[in-house]
């Protein structure tokens, strides 16, 4: 299973529930993107505020330490067919480029995507997705606390 980077960004934030992932993973292992460490990293290197940078950054160096896909010419060619496919229903692929490679990184490997925002996906061929819902704001974690564990995990 990969990860959408909003997944990341949800579990950091407290406003995913780690044990909603968890049941959603189960065993089955679980990878990060180099997308997504590059989306990630960007978290980190644009926060103005010193406390949530830290915060953000701790929590990128948990993710970065986990197994993670790269790309590859296989990765490219599927990401060739998403953008295509996105651009022939008449939606510009532009804004979502590292969606379009994170899915073809799933494609290539045969894994599903876990996201919360499916509609960002939907109409890609051969992608499989699953979902986990946002928590409600009056029940999520205010930002500056300790992120939860990352659930799952993976075999190199």
């Amino acid at each position: 299973m990969i990860f959408d980077s909003c997944i990341w960004v949800g579990l950091a934030a407290g406003e995913i529930d780690p044990e909603a992932v968890t049941g959603v993973a189960g065993k089955t292992p679980v990878f990060a993107s180099v997308i997504s460490l590059g989306e990630l990293s960007f978290g980190v290197e644009a926060s103005s505020n010193p406390v949530q940078r830290a915060v953000r950054a701790a929590y990128f160096r948990k993710v970065n330490a986990r197994p993670a896909l790269t790309i590859s010419k296989h990765t490219a060619a599927a990401f060739g067919l998403l953008a295509a496919a996105v651009k022939q229903s008449g939606r510009s692929p532009r804004p979502r480029y590292n969606d379009l490679w994170i899915a073809a990184q799933a494609i290539e490997h045969n894994y599903v995507l876990l996201t919360v925002n499916p509609d960002d996906f939907s109409g890609l061929p051969g992608l499989r997705l699953a979902t986990v819902p946002i928590i409600p704001p009056a029940t999520a974690p205010r930002g500056g606390e300790p992120a939860p564990p990352l659930p799952g995990r993976a075999s190199p």
